[in-house]
């Protein structure tokens, strides 16, 4: 996110038993209202333009804009959104997708294939967020008002592309009044077709967003429906925890695991626990510093206890295997971090350092209030020390952690950088164009891996997925094993298990890790 506030950070995750009145049950929940009340701990919007958005405020723009489809984890399958139907011919090379009839944007325009281009092209001009998504495109026609026709400079799957949870937005490109698109948004209006549209938003504060109902939305509100949705930026969990039972939010998107456990036990509550497609990742300083030396890269990967790390997250988190959670193409079995000292000994040793040999002094920053990254840093640091290892860990805030990793200065950067990963759309391609693909400048590549072999390799890539499911799933394994296993640049820690916790009175809520703590709150119903 532009930070890709991917970090995500769970603000002071204390376990503190809290029950909202005697005897653990919790007084009816404000689903009863017809206002749906999301908690979240960090501040949710911070760019609400859908061309460059890139950040928390998915949250919230996942239900007031809409892509040309949707993609559905469980099924594994594409599904229609504003388009009903496409096809790809010319060997993946052309895309051709039929448009929903009786689409309006909500500044009262129809939707059209025109309309839907000029927002693709906005999108693809303005070069920020994921607007790489749509980097395979060569042109866009529309034959008539409902067909859009992509032709591609190389095969690519446009389904799965057109299902982003970031960049694929549909949305009205004029802003009503012909004023500046940019500027319209940036004041908390939205040109979308989503089921809500933007009420208020009060930057900094912690009721910060409210949507309201679209009472012509295309898809009606036939049934019981939330008519409103409020996003509240509660820090601490203790707090939203308390408010949860005390029925003033009707949704927490992440409890720490001793409050998980609580609500797992509530009448009045339901919980959802699910695989993401988010994990925590370190990667490791090629380009300067003592950790430029592959041997000690090898060696803080065996210094590393993962099977400790994914005990203590006591089923908020699950092992990793290589970069690539399961359920995507490209995850590969058999690349799960071992701990092993003796290897770690060796490798310090042969170094220069480590038991009877020089000391080492390696630093690492992480995100401030991340209790789950703070359990991380006191198992390495224990485990370092050890091994005649100093860890110097930071926590920070992330435009702290973030202006260091991008010193021009490259002797001022840290050693090890920690922070979480999920994907654009549901590929493994975001991991490996973000994070290990060399840049100019750097962006979220903080290896800093500058290898033009890998930089092929890892360019191959949605051809290789569109056209050669299986050669694609080869080549992301390879790529892997070269750059976890013999150059060391990263750590794959864990992947996140959410946990949900929401009031009974909500029927009908998915998680899908494709929409990284969405809740398509038109799919939901209150209860009577």
């Amino acid at each position: 996110m532009s930070w890709r506030i991917r970090s995500l950070a769970l603000a002071a995750a204390v376990a503190v038993t809290v029950t909202g009145c005697s005897g653990g049950a919790v007084r009816k929940a404000a689903s009863t209202s017809s206002t749906f009340v999301y908690s979240f701990n960090l501040n949710v919007v911070t760019d609400w333009d859908p061309a460059t958005s890139y950040s928390n405020e998915i949250i919230a723009m996942q239900n007031v804009y809409e892509s040309l489809t949707r993609y559905d984890t469980k099924s594994k399958k594409v599904e229609p959104r504003l388009a009903t139907k496409w096809a790809s011919s010319d060997g993946g090379k052309k895309w051709t997708f039929t448009l929903r009839d009786g689409v309006k944007f909500h500044t009262g325009t129809a939707l059209t294939s025109s309309a839907a281009k000029a927002a693709i092209e906005r999108t693809m001009k303005m070069k920020g967020g994921a607007a790489y998504i749509w980097d395979p495109v060569k042109s866009i026609e529309t034959p008539d008002p409902q067909t859009l026709v992509f032709e591609l400079k190389y095969a690519a799957p446009l389904d799965l592309v057109s299902s982003s949870g970031y960049a694929s937005y549909i949305y009205d490109t004029k802003a009503p009044g012909g004023g500046d698109l940019k500027d319209y948004v940036a004041k908390g209006h939205d040109t979308g077709t989503g089921p809500y549209t933007v009420a208020s938003w009060n930057k900094g504060q912690e009721a910060e967003v409210r949507l309201s109902q679209v009472k012509d939305y295309w898809d009606g509100w036939k049934g019981s429906h939330y008519t409103s949705v409020e996003f509240r930026n509660t820090p601490q969990v203790t707090t939203a925890w308390q408010q949860l039972q005390a029925g003033d939010v009707t949704y927490v998107h992440r409890l720490n695991p001793q409050l998980f456990a609580q609500a797992k036990g509530m009448k009045d509550l339901k919980t959802d626990s699910v695989p993401s497609f988010q994990n925590l990742m370190a990667f490791f300083n090629t380009e300067a510093g003592p950790l430029k030396d592959v041997k000690l890269r090898k060696a803080v990967q065996a210094a590393i206890d993962y099977n400790g790390l994914v005990s203590t997250l006591k089923g908020s988190g699950t092992a990793a295997s290589g970069v690539v959670p399961t359920g995507l193409t490209g995850a590969t079995p058999g690349l799960a971090g071992r701990q092993d000292t003796a290897q770690a000994t060796r490798l310090l040793n042969e170094a220069g350092y480590g038991p009877g040999k020089k000391s080492l002094t390696l630093d690492l920053t992480y995100a401030q209030g991340d209790d789950d990254q703070q359990k991380f840093v006191t198992l390495l640091s224990s485990a370092l020390k050890s091994l005649n290892v100093k860890l110097q860990a930071k926590p920070m805030q992330w435009d702290a952690q973030w202006d260091r990793a991008k010193s021009k200065d490259a002797s001022k950067r840290q050693d090890v950088f920690v922070m979480y990963w999920y994907p654009d759309y549901p590929d493994a391609y975001s991991w490996f164009l973000n994070l290990f693909r060399s840049a100019d400048p750097v962006n979220f590549n903080l290896t800093y891996l500058d290898d033009s072999a890998v930089d092929g390799e890892i360019d191959k890539l949605p051809e290789l997925t569109a056209t050669n499911r299986s050669a694609a799933e080869a080549s992301y394994a390879s790529l892997q094993r070269k750059l976890l296993v013999d150059q060391a640049v990263a750590a794959p820690l864990f992947v996140q298990q959410y946990q949900r916790a929401y009031s009974a009175d909500v029927d009908g809520y998915t998680d899908d890790p494709a929409y990284p703590n969405v809740v398509f709150a038109h799919e939901l119903t209150p209860a009577a």
